[in-house]
């Protein structure tokens, strides 16, 4: 890609030198009875020796650094402290790093161990520049506790080289040849070459550069000095439909927020209508003043335009919280954000009017899914199967859909007659003792859960054969391989249940066994 392809894409680098420290720090600051006094370091056992994987500010001044051995370091600071090295703790404080600066622009990107990409590509016109943006971001993450050096470039290379190494936008020549990231092979080699920085490099012919050093080095040469650009990959995915506001005077009741989210739905409404759509998904964030962020999340059966839907559900969802709302000083940036869609078109009811029972039920379904969780309301989809406990799927009742047109139901019993298949079925079904008349004949009698049941009707048998990829040897019950002759029996007290014989005799067991798969009302 040509620079003129990009001229006018701006992508920010956070680089954060002192995460893990800060990260130490931030948290014996929450202990004030065992303060950090002394210089310290955060090692990791490397091929049987302690190294040092990340130093504070004081023992940066003091001369130590990452890749010194603990005993060298030890003879330099003979009080320094240690921590072990928490490499999964330090992504996920990048992680929520990289949310807080989700209020400025929705392409932000990690680049790890220290480092945050943000495209601010028109995302400046609530701040007088794009250096004021970057100088809010210094400021909030200063705030936070943080170190922080940023710089501004057209390529997501150039503006992290620039950003590690202190420089600003235009200094790329007098960056070191290692903000090429090449191996430590390739920088010896160019430093004996007397090629110190980018600067030399980029007076060279690439061709040589190529012969000498291969491809890779000529291509983040080009990235830094912002001939080639490449894309960042977004922490969250884009939105279809946006909405937001920003306060000057930051929002301290909840009260007003919900009333703000509520605006801002019918506003993204409006937009979704224009499309024929409807939300399936909503995302809301509530940024506060310290950084601190609120997320709330929505989620419909079908989808809606219906500002009193999302009335109810954001109540069921606030009210769901394990840990209540807190504005704290308040939210400065409220974000309401369609990640899901589905088309939704007008419906015009007849004249003479009615009642949207459809409708009704959905949102019954919504609000009971927000209120105990999108996997505690299920629905029972068909499956591809005749085999009773595989012939339907217990799936949440937020991803209805149409069924398959090859899946398999059950047909509905004439009118007057009993049901085909029991209201409660066990799953696997459970072990039974049975007296029969013959021996491939139905159940006279059968004990189950230690009481003896005494048939006085049944109707059957249903004969369901095992599928014909299962093997026929060493199947439990409710796992296939045999055949199943099923039967429905009434005992003396009217009682009704379904039972089932495992296998046929001789041709497949010698002695079948018997179990009982359902209970009917």
């Amino acid at each position: 890609m040509k620079q003129e392809a990009f001229r006018k894409r701006r992508i920010l680098a956070l680089f954060l030198p002192y995460l893990e420290s800060e990260r130490i720090t931030k948290k014996y600051a929450q202990t004030p009875d065992a303060p950090l006094t002394a210089p310290f370091a955060l090692i990791e056992k490397v091929k049987g020796a302690m190294v040092l994987m990340a130093v504070d500010r004081e023992a940066t001044y003091l001369g130590l650094g990452p890749g010194m051995k603990l005993a060298d370091a030890r003879a330099r600071v003979p009080d320094l402290k240690v921590f072990d090295s928490d490499v999964l703790a330090d992504a996920a404080l990048l992680d929520r790093l990289a949310d807080a600066c989700l209020r400025y622009t929705p392409m932000v990107s990690v680049s790890p161990p220290r480092t945050l990409l943000l495209d601010i590509s028109g995302c400046t016109h609530f701040f007088a520049s794009e250096t004021a943006l970057a100088q809010d971001a210094e400021d909030r993450f200063d705030q936070a506790g943080f170190s922080l050096s940023w710089a501004l470039a057209g390529t997501p290379d150039a503006a992290i080289a620039l950003a590690h190494h202190g420089l600003k936008e235009g200094a790329e020549a007098q960056l070191p040849v290692s903000a090429l990231t090449m191996d430590d092979k390739t920088h010896r080699a160019l430093e004996r070459a007397g090629l110190y920085h980018i600067g030399d490099l980029a007076e060279r012919p690439r061709a040589a550069l190529v012969a000498r050093f291969g491809s890779l080095l000529a291509l983040r040469l080009d990235r830094i000095m912002g001939i080639e650009d490449r894309p960042i990959d977004p922490i969250r995915k884009l939105a279809n439909v946006t909405t937001e506001r920003r306060f000057a005077e930051p929002l301290t009741h909840v009260d007003f927020a919900t009333s703000c989210l509520e605006e801002l739905f019918v506003e993204a409404a409006r937009q979704l209508e224009e499309r024929g759509q409807g939300a399936r998904m909503i995302h809301m964030m509530l940024f506060r003043c310290d950084g601190d962020i609120a997320r709330l999340a929505i989620e419909t059966a079908p989808a809606t335009r219906d500002p009193a839907l999302f009335k109810r559900l954001l109540k069921e969802r606030i009210e769901a919280l394990n840990d209540p709302l807190n504005p704290g000083f308040g939210y400065d940036l409220i974000r309401l954000s369609i990640v899901a869609t589905d088309a939704l078109e007008v419906e015009q009811y007849r004249l003479e009017g009615g009642e949207d029972k459809q409708g009704n039920q959905a949102a019954l379904v919504s609000q009971l899914s927000v209120r105990l969780g999108r996997a505690q309301v299920q629905h029972f989809m068909p499956a591809d199967s005749h085999i009773p406990e595989q012939g339907l799927l217990a799936l949440p009742a937020l991803d209805s859909g149409p069924p398959k047109a090859w899946a398999t139901k059950w047909d509905n019993p004439k009118a007057g007659e009993p049901p085909l298949r029991p209201l409660h079925m066990f799953d696997p079904p459970q072990h039974i003792k049975v007296l029969a008349e013959v021996p491939d004949g139905p159940p006279y009698r059968f004990t189950w859960r230690r009481k003896t049941h005494r048939v006085s009707r049944y109707e059957g048998p249903e004969r369901i054969a095992s599928e014909w990829w299962q093997r026929r040897d060493g199947q439990q019950a409710g796992k296939g391989g045999l055949t199943r002759d099923y039967y429905r029996v009434e005992d003396i007290r009217g009682r009704r249940y379904w039972l089932f014989r495992h296998g046929l005799y001789g041709s497949e067991k010698a002695s079948p066994d018997w179990y009982i798969h359902g209970l009917f009302a």
